[in-house]
């Protein structure tokens, strides 16, 4: 689910870096420097980072509206391309949940589930890939710290195929520009300032 997802971020890093003629290996970095971010690659460590920040689901409803109130920023939901539901949810969802059994473990599962009924009753956000992909690595006893380069193992094959196309019929990707700051303003000699 993770290996290819259109022009997301990291695969357009990759073509961008493609298109100037740079070699496979420094697009791939482009595009795992871009993973990396907390509002990218980085979300499914964050979500398994507030899944845990909830000792039982009897908490969890008063800890996501403070997070509401302060205007906090949930990963794990809403998607720019997805306006209704990620159609891979359901599949990730339910092999956290096959896991939960697996483990005789749900209560971070019932909590996850907490919070995906209250996001989405307070502001109709659902859950995106990412945030029962972090209960699935968690299950399988991945730290946190490694869901961004599992991640990236994943996306490898997505990006090496955007690589190859980008190569095949290659022009440099060179997206314009508007400038809308302040106008020309006339320069003043450095002794006639105030």
């Amino acid at each position: 689910m993770y290996a290819e997802h259109e022009f997301n971020t990291s695969t357009f890093a990759a073509r961008v870096a493609t298109s100037t003629g740079t070699d496979f290996y420094s697009a791939i970095v482009a595009a795992i420097a871009t993973l990396r971010g907390p509002l990218h690659g980085g979300a499914n460590e964050a979500a398994m980072k507030l899944i845990n920040s909830f000792k039982n689901v009897e908490s969890v409803e008063k800890g996501i509206h403070e997070l509401l109130a302060k205007k906090s920023l949930v990963m794990g939901f809403g998607h720019r391309v997805y306006k209704e539901s990620d159609p891979r949810t359901p599949i990730i969802k339910s092999l956290a949940l096959r896991l939960t059994h697996t483990h005789h473990e749900d209560s971070k599962f019932l909590i996850a589930e907490k919070i995906e009924e209250i996001l989405w009753k307070e502001k109709q956000l659902f859950p995106n890939l990412d945030f029962y992909s972090a209960l699935v690595f968690h299950y399988l006893g991945i730290p946190a710290s490694f869901f961004t380069p599992i991640f990236v193992i994943s996306r490898l094959s997505g990006w090496s195929a955007h690589i190859m196309e980008q190569r095949a019929h290659n022009r440099l990707i060179r997206p314009n520009a508007k400038y809308i700051g302040p106008a020309i303003k006339d320069y003043v000699l450095l002794k006639d300032r105030e």
